[in-house]
């Protein structure tokens, strides 16, 4: 990483870790079930994406694109929570935190598309 991350990327990196380990503990927790695997891959995803985005030098010419990829992820995860969990997404308060912390990452995501 050739530049210091700003206040609004090291928002990124949190947030980004945070959905990530969230995920990751679902994951395991279902790890008996294909759906475990799909919240392991998620979490995984959020990590590659982040280290891709701001600690992988070789990959700094690609940063726009993997900011817009990173802002799509977290797009789609946030939708597909609530297509696959219905009325029911709305009794369930460690997704809404979830789905919180991803509307801030998505947030930060378009407020650094110039950074």
């Amino acid at each position: 990483m050739s530049k210091r991350l700003t206040s609004i990327q090291w928002g990124i990196v949190a947030a980004t870790v945070v959905t990530a380990l969230i995920h990751l503990f679902l994951g395991f927790q279902f790890i008996a079930d294909a759906l475990g695997i799909v919240f392991i891959l998620n979490g995984l995803g959020y990590i590659v994406l982040v280290v891709g985005l701001y600690f992988a030098p070789q990959l700094a010419a690609q940063r726009s694109l993997l900011r817009w990829v990173l802002l799509g992820y977290t797009a789609v995860t946030f939708v597909l929570y609530f297509v696959f969990n219905g009325a029911a997404s709305f009794n369930s308060v460690p997704g809404l935190v979830t789905k919180a912390v991803e509307l801030a990452l998505m947030a930060l995501l378009w407020l650094d598309r110039g950074g």
